[in-house]
This record gives C-alpha cells, sequence and structure tokens, in this order.
C-alpha cells in the first residue's frame, strides 16, 4: 500500500473511534499519525526493512505491529473489529461534505441513520433539521454534498490516477516484450479529474503484453480481454484501458489516444484538406504511409508546430501552430523555488529546516515560508509574538546555506472585512505575504468580490493564494467574480496563485490563461504541509501548461532576489 493509501485507512480509523466515543487521546493518536505517515518522503516499507519505523514520533510499539500488519497484508485487524462494532453504511457518512464524526453520531444514534440513502430520506422528511446542533441550513448543506457525491461518482483526482499509471507503465516496460509504454488520454493532458486512465504499448507480441498486464498486482477485476486491447478494474475503482500496437504505429496510437475528440476532429479535418487521411494507424497520402516516427513528425506534416499534450483540447491551439504562435511551456525544470510551504509552527508536519531541505533535494533555490496567521486558529495560527520568533529561526537558517534561501512569509487570513489578519507594522518586514481566505464562505458574489479586491489593494499582500476557495470532488469554491479579481490584481501589480495541491489546482487553467492575457504573474504553489507536499508542484505545472503558460509569465522562474524585489516594487 502507498503512504497515502495507509494514511487514509488511519483517518478513517480514528474518526470511528470518535463515532464510537473512543477516548480522545487515542483518537489523536491515530489522527497524528496519519498525518505522519501522509508526510514522509520514503515508502512505509523502506522504513520497516530498516527497522525504524518506531522511530517516528507518534508510532508506539502497538501502532507499529498495526502498520506492519497493514502493509504486508492490506488489511489491519484492529481495524475490522472496529468497523464491525458499526453498522457498514456509517463510514460512508463520512464522504459527505460537511458532516464529521460528531454529527455522523448524532444521526446514527438519535435517527437511525445507517446509510447515504437514510439520510437523505431524514433530510427530505425534515428530521435532521430538528436535531441539536443541525438546523436547517445544515441539513441544506448535507442534501448539497449528498447530490454532490452523486454527480462525482466515478472520477478521481490526477494524484490519485498519474502515479498508479506510471507504476503499471514501468511494470509493463521491465516484464513484458513491450518495447515501450506511454500513458494516453485525458490523464496525459494533464486534466485535474479523470474517469479512467488510458494506456499505449508497442510490441511485436501484443497478446504476452496484455497477459502480462492482466496480472499485474494493481489489478482487480478483468473487464475485458482480446488478442490487442485489454480493459481492467483496479483495487482503488479505477478502470485501466490497455491497447498494444506495432512499433511503427506507436507514434500515430499516441497522438490519436491522447488528443481530445475535439482535437482529433480538427487535426483529421485539415489532414483532408491537404490530401491525406490521420487515424490512428498512421498518416496517409493514398495508400503510401508516410513516415511518421513521432508525434512531433505528424503536426509537421500538418504544417503545425508541435502542439505538446496539455493543449489537445480543441479550442485555439491549432490556429496557434498554423500560425507559428505557440510558446514554449513552463516545465518543471524552470521552477527554481515555490512559495507557499507550512511548517511545524503551524499546521505542517515538519520543521522549517526539514521543509528547506526537500527543496534543496529537489533542485530549489528558494522556499518561501508562509504558516498560517493568528485567525486560522484551527491550523495553529501564529500571532505576531510567535512570527517575530520564527523570524530568528529563519535568519539563523539562512546563515546555514550560501546556495540556497527561505523567504520569511506569512498565509494571511483575509478577513471578512477586507483586511488582513496582522498588524501592517509586522506585515512590512516579511519578505512577502500571501493572502487567503479561510472563512465566511457563505457570502454573496458580491461582498466576497469586494472583500478580495480590497484586500489585493493592500500594500502588504503580494500573492493572493488558492483563489476561489475550491476542494476537488469535496468542495464548491465560494462564489466570485474572477474577472473582477484578476482586473484588480493587474491594475495593482499582484501575484495570483496557482495552488498546486491536487485537491485545490486552483486557479484553474482556464482563469490561468486569462490571468496571462492581462499580464497578471501566477505563481505555482504546492500549499505543502508535509515533505511530500513539496511534490505537488508537478500537478501545478501540468495545470499551468494546459493554461498556455511560460516561464516568463511564472514567479517561480525567478530567482530569490528577484522576487523580492518583484514584491518591493509592487
Amino acid at each position: 500500500m502507498t503512504n497515502a493509501e495507509i494514511s487514509a485507512v488511519l483517518s478513517l480509523l480514528a474518526d470511528m473511534l470518535e463515532i464510537q466515543g473512543e477516548n480522545p487521546f487515542k483518537v489523536r493518536a491515530y489522527q497524528n499519525a496519519a498525518r505522519t505517515i501522509e508526510g514522509l518522503e520514503v515508502p512505509l516499507g523502506t522504513l520497516l526493512e530498516q527497522g525504524t519505523l518506531g522511530e517516528l514520533k507518534g508510532i508506539g510499539e502497538g501502532l507499529k505491529e498495526k502498520l506492519t500488519e497493514l502493509h504486508k497484508t492490506g488489511r489491519m485487524t484492529y481495524f475490522e473489529q472496529v468497523r464491525a462494532k458499526m453498522p457498514p453504511g456509517i463510514p460512508e457518512l463520512l464522504r459527505v461534505p460537511s458532516l464529521g464524526p460528531k454529527k455522523v453520531k448524532a444521526l446514527w444514534q438519535e435517527l437511525g441513520v445507517t446509510s447515504l440513502a437514510d439520510l437523505e430520506e431524514a433530510c427530505r422528511s425534515d428530521r435532521v433539521a430538528g436535531l441539536k446542533g443541525f438546523g436547517a441550513r445544515t441539513q441544506e448543506k448535507i442534501l448539497e454534498g449528498l447530490r454532490r457525491l452523486s454527480q462525482i461518482k466515478g472520477q478521481f483526482l490526477v494524484s490519485e490516477a498519474l502515479p498508479l499509471a506510471r507504476q503499471i507503465v514501468e511494470y509493463l516496460e521491465a516484464g513484458s516484450p513491450a518495447r515501450r509504454a506511454a500513458i494516453c488520454g485525458s490523464l496525459r493532458r494533464g486534466k485535474s479529474i479523470v474517469r479512467d486512465i488510458d494506456l499505449l504499448a508497442a510490441s511485436s507480441k501484443p497478446r504476452d503484453v496484455i497477459e502480462h498486464f492482466a496480472n499485474a498486482p494493481q489489478v482487480l477485476d478483468i473487464l475485458g480481454k482480446g488478442p490487442t486491447k485489454c480493459s481492467v478494474r483496479l483495487h482503488k475503482g479505477l478502470q485501466v484501458d490497455l491497447r498494444v500496437v506495432a512499433e511503427d504505429e506507436f507514434a500515430p496510437a499516441l497522438q490519436y489516444f491522447t488528443g481530445s475528440k475535439e482535437h482529433n476532429v480538427l487535426l483529421r479535418t485539415r489532414a483532408v484538406k491537404m490530401g491525406t487521411t490521420l487515424n490512428e494507424y498512421g498518416l496517409f497520402k493514398g495508400k503510401k504511409k508516410l513516415d511518421c516516427a513521432t508525434e512531433e513528425d505528424i503536426y509537421r506534416h500538418l504544417k503545425l508546430s508541435y502542439i505538446y499534450p496539455e493543449l489537445r483540447e480543441g479550442r485555439n491551439e491549432i490556429d496557434l501552430a498554423e500560425r507559428g504562435k505557440l510558446t514554449q511551456p513552463i516545465d518543471t525544470q524552470d521552477i527554481k523555488g515555490v512559495l507557499h510551504v507550512h511548517s511545524t509552527w503551524s499546521d505542517g508536519t515538519a520543521d522549517i529546516e526539514a521543509m528547506a531541505e526537500k527543496a534543496r533535494k529537489m533542485g530549489y533555490r528558494w522556499i518561501g515560508l508562509s504558516d498560517h496567521s493568528k485567525a486560522a486558529y484551527y491550523a495553529n495560527g501564529m500571532d505576531e509574538a510567535r512570527l517575530k520568533k520564527q523570524m530568528k529561526e529563519v535568519a539563523a537558517l539562512n546563515r546555514k546555506w550560501s546556495d540556497f534561501r527561505i523567504l520569511h512569509g506569512l498565509e494571511c487570513d483575509i478577513l471578512p472585512n477586507g483586511d488582513l489578519d496582522l498588524i501592517p507594522e509586522l506585515l512590512g518586514k516579511l519578505d512577502f505575504v500571501i493572502g487567503s481566505i479561510h472563512s465566511r464562505f457563505n457570502m454573496s458574489e458580491s461582498e466576497m468580490t469586494d472583500r478580495i479586491c480590497k484586500a489585493i489593494r493592500n500594500e502588504h499582500l503580494d500573492v493572493l493564494g488558492h483563489p476561489t476557495g475550491r476542494l476537488l470532488l469535496d468542495r464548491e469554491g465560494y462564489k466570485v467574480n474572477l474577472e473582477r479579481v484578476l482586473q484588480e490584481a493587474k491594475t495593482s501589480g499582484k501575484v495570483v496563485e496557482l495552488n498546486a495541491n491536487p485537491h485545490r489546482l486552483d486557479l484553474d487553467d482556464a482563469h490561468a490563461r486569462r490571468a496571462r492575457e492581462l499580464g497578471v504573474k501566477i505563481s505555482i504553489d504546492p500549499d505543502a504541509h508535509s515533505t511530500a507536499g513539496m511534490e505537488d508542484v508537478q500537478y501545478g505545472v501540468m495545470t499551468a501548461r494546459r493554461a498556455g503558460l511560460t516561464s516568463h509569465d511564472v514567479l517561480n522562474s525567478l530567482s530569490a532576489e528577484k522576487v523580492v524585489a518583484s514584491f518591493e516594487r509592487s
């Protein structure tokens, strides 16, 4: 099991224990262990092999035994014992936005709600509103959450799908007669949410490749299997479709199975107008198959500059490629540093030095430390006194390196009236300030937009954090007029964040593209609460590429000195 999967099991176990009225200290122990495992840089199995798992903070002998069992067998006896003490549908209720363990416990014990169907019936019969601590508004939010759950069924975050797809590609290339294998479809195009995984392999022995694929350890069910095609369902619920082609068909098949339907229709139409035929087997002039060893060759034959995968959505990319107007997209290699990094000073799981060392290992030259401000009390947000103490630690750490720098900042709450959370005198001493919304999501669109625009005009705000507050497959963003917000950022010379956390990816690619049109600088930030969270930058880069952003559009391509200078000029 992956660290993320193990962490999810521990989190659910903590919730079930809380529902059952277990000792709060025991509940907290599992919650802390979940955060610890999620933040590990190495797989849990590595620590087990090294015999160092027990050295982790909060991992005692009992928990170590449970984790060892879970990792080796995929099961935890204690988890199953706890789950058996409640109706099987109770954990499912925790998936409903706005329902935590306390509310689930009340629904179960007072209304007999033990499934999503029970919950919907209780809401529609107006029984939930009468429960203490609920009310009509909570009942309405629960119904909204149930509707959303039905809408997102069968959808997966890119961060769930991409690691699995990479594992299977590696498995195919290492142990089958596949000459090469690749990810296709919406996942290769970098979409934030996908429904399945499309894979392509090239081999002269397709049946052997198919058999090897069908026996992959991640496979739960075989949905269909033929001589060149196979569909399976993984243990995590994702469907994976593999097609095997001949070596000389790999490039056209890769292009065909990567592009959206709209992109491929436009490309085939162009091919016909040029007297050729394009399909998944190749590009043909009459019966003659043109030499297309790479995807680049296909676009070149069609007199287009190469259209990289993330742009193949059938928008205006073909027109831009025809006119030679496609620019070199941002790449992970262009990232010199990232803002929006949390530490144990607020709700992070690693100290400042550990986060900095992780950034150095990733090849970055700087990071921007930005723990929460005091309004985020639930995240151990910092007041003025603690922020001053943190300044001393950052200064001491910066004396340690000659090739790396920690920029000292803050993720400062934007209060309901549009003011920033801490006193201006102290904010002015920081290298940068990220302003974010963490409260009062229910404001009207005009009120929320006014709130954010007022904050952007504040001389101490440098970056607007996760602009819509959305959580993909979990929570809609608050109502806000992003066009007005981006126009205000342009006028005020402020940066807007593309939050790379795969649960957010906020801004989305459409609004990031609009920011570029306006000349608003974008900062791709991981919103990392652990060293492992730093790796999320890759998802932000995917979204930026979908938006057509170049290194010139992105703050992260600058040196630390230029980043600080750009904030001073604004």
